[in-house]
């Protein structure tokens, strides 16, 4: 398995990111352990969660799996980096107006709290913020964090769907106060989804955060299947395989004469930007988790890279020269 630091810190994590929102609602708690024991012995140690994961009547419930697998023992906990988030609604349904989507001091430490319980553990590595909240400063967020770093609760702060302009006051702010500031950005990012790589990307590493792709796979459009009679899929779905249908084909024609198959090689070409820490995978049964290893051994040479670019072109250049005026 791979390896990274992950942004300016010195925790090496895997370049594949186990991520666990299908557990408990698509994945049953057996298979979730035996996705989790798998990963652990192929090196995997960076597991992905957030505490509203479970669906919308049972919140939580992703938490409560990990933290049951935890309690297992083993050395479960301790080869585990684990990252989960803060900012959704954990009500249902919702009678506190703090419950409300949103980032507030009080709100951190009462979720910080529920999801350490939930979780089995007295402490989480990666404390993430799932969305900006532009009407909470960063004097009361960065407050917020410093306390409960002191306390070893969080050993360091991520964020989740910022803009490029947000990661930079974010540093700011911290860089004021003394703090670390920021270690991770989690980004939605995939072949059908570049426009990260105008200012996201490029924040990211001048500041020194590492960058983790969710739905590289585009939901499944990228996994190669484009037979409308396999599989479960959702109308949007279909809906956007037939409008990409001439580039899905061209891609996956691609991949077969490397011998490799279209989700592998979607998978492999996040990790090629030097901002990029890795991909988050979210498979939901063992196997899925298994064909998914192959995507840290598969190198893109640069003919591949350039022909891939042919098929989903990228944004066009870098800020401001990219934009249309």
């Amino acid at each position: 398995m791979q390896y990274k630091y992950l942004g300016k810190t010195g925790m090496k994590v895997s370049r594949l990111c186990l991520g666990t929102m299908n557990f408990g609602p698509s994945t049953e708690e057996k298979e979730a352990f035996r996705i989790m024991d798998a990963a652990i012995d192929a090196g995997v140690n960076f597991f992905d969660t957030a505490n509203v994961y479970g669906g919308e009547e049972h919140r939580g419930w992703t938490e409560e799996i990990i933290g049951r697998w935890f309690e297992q023992g083993g050395g479960r906990r301790e080869k585990v980096i684990l990252a989960t988030k803060v900012f959704g609604n954990m009500q249902h349904p919702s009678v506190d107006p703090n419950e409300k989507g949103g980032l507030s001091g009080f709100k951190i430490r009462r979720h910080l709290e529920g999801s350490l319980h939930r979780l089995k553990t007295d402490h989480i590595e990666l404390y993430q913020m799932h969305h900006v909240d532009r009407n909470v400063s960063w004097d009361e967020l960065w407050n917020a964090f410093d306390v409960h770093l002191k306390e070893g609760k969080i050993g360091y702060v991520g964020a989740s769907n910022f803009a490029g302009r947000d990661l930079v006051k974010a540093q700011y702010e911290a860089k004021a106060r003394g703090m670390l500031g920021l270690v991770s950005e989690q980004h939605k990012y995939s072949l059908l989804c570049r426009l990260p790589e105008l200012e996201v990307l490029p924040a990211a590493e001048e500041h020194g955060i590492g960058v983790i792709a969710w739905s590289p796979l585009d939901g499944g459009v990228l996994g190669g299947n484009l037979n409308p009679e396999q599989g479960s899929r959702s109308a949007r779905q279909l809906s956007r395989i037939e409008a990409l249908r001439p580039q899905l084909e061209r891609f996956s024609k691609l991949c077969a004469e490397i011998g490799e198959s279209a989700a592998t090689v979607a998978l492999a070409w996040t990790l090629v930007h030097p901002a990029m820490t890795g991909p988050i995978i979210g498979p939901r049964t063992l196997k899925q988790f298994e064909d998914t290893l192959r995507v840290v051994e598969l190198q893109l040479n640069d003919d591949m890279l350039a022909k891939i670019d042919e098929i989903f072109p990228g944004p066009g250049g870098d800020a401001p020269a990219a934009y249309a005026w």
